[in-house]
């Protein structure tokens, strides 16, 4: 798993404090993403809530069974990267569409969209051998 891990802790760990600071609407207006308050933004952004929830969960699976020795970390590890990958991509294509450049959404999504292509090809590649 090597550096994975990290990026696991800081991912799933991550998602759990946004989405317990947005529901306790702690995020400060200046950082709030344009027209947060719209009910239909709202609603895209809640949308996100289950796919990050199952993030973090595959990710800290991933993890506890790394650490009991279990191959099956590999396979949480897979499915926590591709998701992580989607939920970023998902983001940044809606926000390319609106023409919405807002510095810190780019950078904490684009950060989801690309940390899983540097493990993605090794974790595949390991799992091929394993079987």
């Amino acid at each position: 798993m090597g550096r994975m891990k990290w990026f696991f802790y800081v991912t799933d760990v991550g998602f759990l404090l946004y989405w317990l600071i947005t529901l306790l609407h702690v995020i400060p207006e200046s950082m709030l993403f344009k027209d947060y308050h719209n009910p239909l933004l709202v609603s895209w952004n809640w949308s996100f809530l289950p796919l990050d929830l199952f993030i973090s969960f595959t990710g800290l699976m991933a993890l506890y069974f790394y650490r009991k020795g279990k191959d099956t970390w590999r396979n949480f590890s897979l499915i926590s990267l591709v998701l992580t990958f989607c939920s970023g991509l998902q983001a940044i294509a809606f926000w390319a569409i609106r023409f919405d450049f807002d510095w810190i959404w780019w950078v904490f999504n684009l950060y989801l969209m690309i940390y899983p292509l540097f493990f993605l090809p090794k974790l595949l590649i390991q799992s091929k051998l394993a079987r």
